[in-house]
């Protein structure tokens, strides 16, 4: 046997000896690379006679072509291998049960809004929707509120960075600026709910610096305070689905609406619970009124011709006082307990029909 036939046969038995992509590698490295037994070979023809390379040129190439060849299929041999004993150690018995998986939940906040958009729709109020970031006109003076007005103090009113002009965006502290964009994007009558955040200093049980508000606009010709109460009371019977419901009016000031007033609801209080609609005690719910006419006028709507009536609540507060949860304060704490104990399922889709009020 020549030498080169030795060779040859002491790279092909390394080959199949090798028990991995790593072994192979090493191989391939001794008898290809740049310091390998063959490429010294290919590098020896520079030294030899023309004839002779001649001769040994096509010698040596077969040699590192069956080298090559040979590590080649080794390699796919190896991968194979691999793979096949990857598939049978990762196997998946299909037959076993399907393991549970995590159930989300829709937060109560989420729920509430529904309910109370299925309710509007059905007295044909629509949706409107407006910037979590307002400007001073129509968050603040467009309502008629002053610039001494105490709703404008830093204390109370989160404000941004000023601009160029020196002026500073706010974040909204109600969703009265829908009404105002609705206003005067439109033309009367208008028959709107604005539900959506809004953002006040303030942090305790009851109060938290971003909450929700619903707030509704109805403006026309004829609508008066009778309008107000008969909506108010339509709405308190269908979201706390009872059949009747006491409510009085208190005589408040709000400076977008003339009167105002403050809303509450009869309850009595059992122990823990609360049962709304009914008793000697009373619960505050909302603020209402009918709309001032300087708040029509910078809105662009003729305040001798139309008129119309707002109210709004804190989604926030009528889910806990529906829902019986006793701190405002863990609906933004992401606790998968409460959210858990407190959540409704992604399919309990809230509509007038499954509570029977048409």
């Amino acid at each position: 046997m020549s030498d080169l036939e030795t060779l040859e046969q002491e790279i092909l038995d390394a080959v199949r000896a090798a028990q991995d992509v790593r072994a192979l590698d090493q191989v391939r490295v001794t008898a290809l690379g740049k310091k390998g037994k063959v490429s010294a070979l290919m590098r020896a023809l520079g030294g030899m006679t023309p004839e002779e390379r001649k001769t040994m040129g096509p010698i040596y190439n077969q040699l590192k072509d069956r080298v090559a060849d040979a590590i080649a299929a080794r390699r796919q041999e190896i991968e194979e291998a691999e793979l096949d004993a990857r598939l049978a150690r990762e196997r998946i018995d299909v037959t076993l049960p399907v393991r549970p998986e995590p159930v989300g939940s829709v937060h109560p906040v989420s729920q509430v809004t529904e309910e109370i958009i299925e309710i509007f729709a059905e007295m044909g109020f629509a949706v409107a929707e407006g910037p979590d970031i307002e400007d001073d006109w129509h968050n603040f003076t467009a309502l008629n509120m002053g610039p001494e007005h105490p709703a404008r103090q830093m204390h109370d009113t989160f404000y941004l960075a000023p601009d160029e002009a020196g002026g500073r965006k706010v974040l909204r502290t109600h969703t009265s600026p829908v009404q105002i964009r609705t206003m005067m994007a439109g033309k009367p009558p208008f028959k709107v709910i604005a539900p959506g955040r809004t953002y006040r200093s303030d942090s305790d049980a009851t109060h938290t610096p971003m909450f929700h508000q619903v707030e509704a606009l109805m403006v026309d010709e004829t609508t008066h305070m009778g309008h107000l109460k008969g909506c108010i009371e339509e709405f308190c019977k269908a979201f706390f689905e009872v059949s009747e419901v006491r409510m009085r009016f208190r005589p408040s000031y709000f400076p977008f609406t003339e009167p105002s007033a403050e809303v509450d609801i009869a309850c009595t209080f059992k122990g823990d619970e609360i049962v709304l609609g009914e008793g000697d005690d009373w619960m505050e719910i909302m603020g209402c009124g009918m709309v001032n006419p300087r708040v029509f006028e910078n809105a662009g709507v003729d305040s001798t011709r139309y008129q119309g009536f707002a109210f709004g609540a804190g989604i926030d507060r009528l889910a806990m006082l529906k829902y019986g949860i006793p701190d405002l304060r863990q609906f933004f704490e992401s606790d998968l307990r409460w959210l858990r104990h407190y959540g409704f399922a992604a399919l309990d889709i809230p509509t007038l029909a499954t509570r029977g009020v048409r």
